[in-house]
């Protein structure tokens, strides 16, 4: 299959502002976590300690109920979902640590006088002290990773392309927290250990599909500098960094879509009829998927022609001649 030829160079200013306009509004979410949580996404059980119960009820629940009655006892800010288990409806239950038990006697109470009987399925306690080790192991992860990457790419191919290929990282992982900043202030969306998870994926299958586009740019900049004729105007021109890139991203296009929507269909599948206990975390993938594809299409290659051209009007300072 022959996708349109797409002239990515030219028209970087405004693969730039996309991403701009995707990223600022994620920044400003993530400063405006730092004000509310003190964090810069709104942490969940797994970082700051509480419990998750699972009651499965005899009759359906309204999400809204429940909640009042975690309200009435003195559990506000509590997070109701609905799971469904061998296709019976189970209502899950996060709130602040029930380390005392005449709280939780007396939320089983509640709950049995105005909802009616249930069976308690689990009561699972996540300690406080968990939370900085989680959240320590994941920055050194995530900073370790970084950090071979570089290694590896300027080994392989040059600086500028390990630099232009995590540029391109940190776009996606500022555009995905960016987004659940966004999630957690207006939605009460709250990240656990499988965010960072997502998070190291993401960068691995981003900086993959990078790295395919670079070998190829790679492989086509022996040519830089070669005498063409334009087809459209007739006039014999050289050929510059930035058409080696163009064509390159062209040659690589269709195999990055192609395996880009495999994986993206898969997780939204995952999404839609999945459980509720991963959802939050497909939809992660999903959104740093699609970024990532992004990323690698339109803004590493751009960098990268954008960084050439820059260090090829730089000025040749000639060596001093040795006496």
């Amino acid at each position: 299959m022959k996708l349109p030829h797409v002239d990515i160079v030219k028209y970087r200013s405004i693969w730039f502002g996309i991403s701009a306009a995707l990223t600022i509004p994620g920044i400003i979410g993530i400063i405006w976590c730092m004000v509310v949580f003190h964090a810069p996404l709104k942490p969940g059980i797994d970082f700051t300690g509480g419990s998750i119960l699972q009651y499965q009820f005899d009759k359906p629940q309204e999400l809204d109920a429940v909640r009042n009655v975690l309200d009435e006892t003195g559990l506000h800010g509590s997070q109701v979902q609905k799971a469904f288990i061998s296709d019976k409806e189970v209502i899950v239950m996060r709130t602040k640590a029930l380390d005392d038990e005449a709280l939780k006697r007396t939320l089983d109470k509640n709950l049995e006088a105005k909802l009616g009987h249930f069976q308690s399925l689990s009561v699972d306690k996540v300690t406080a002290t968990i939370g900085p080790e989680l959240l320590m192991n994941g920055l050194i992860a995530l900073f370790a990773t970084l950090g071979m990457m570089v290694a590896y790419i300027s080994y392989r191919y040059q600086f500028d392309y390990a630099m232009c290929a995590i540029a391109a990282l940190f776009h996606d992982v500022i555009l995905l927290v960016g987004f659940y900043a966004l999630f957690g202030v207006f939605m009460g969306t709250e990240v656990d250990s499988l965010f960072i998870s997502a998070i190291l994926t993401v960068i691995g299958f981003s900086v993959h599909d990078t790295i395919v586009v670079f070998d190829r740019i790679r492989e086509n900049a022996k040519s830089v500098g070669a005498r063409y004729k334009d087809p459209v105007t007739g006039e014999e021109k050289k050929r510059t960094f930035g058409d080696v890139a163009n064509d390159s991203v062209n040659q690589t296009l269709f195999r990055s879509l192609a395996t880009s929507l495999t994986v993206i269909f898969t997780l939204t599948a995952l999404f839609v009829l999945g459980g509720v206990t991963t959802r939050d975390f497909v939809l992660a993938m999903l959104i740093g998927i699609i970024s990532g594809t992004y990323s690698s299409i339109f803004n590493a290659s751009a960098l990268l022609a954008w960084w050439r051209e820059i260090a090829a009007k730089r000025p040749i300072v000639p060596k001093a001649i040795a006496t």
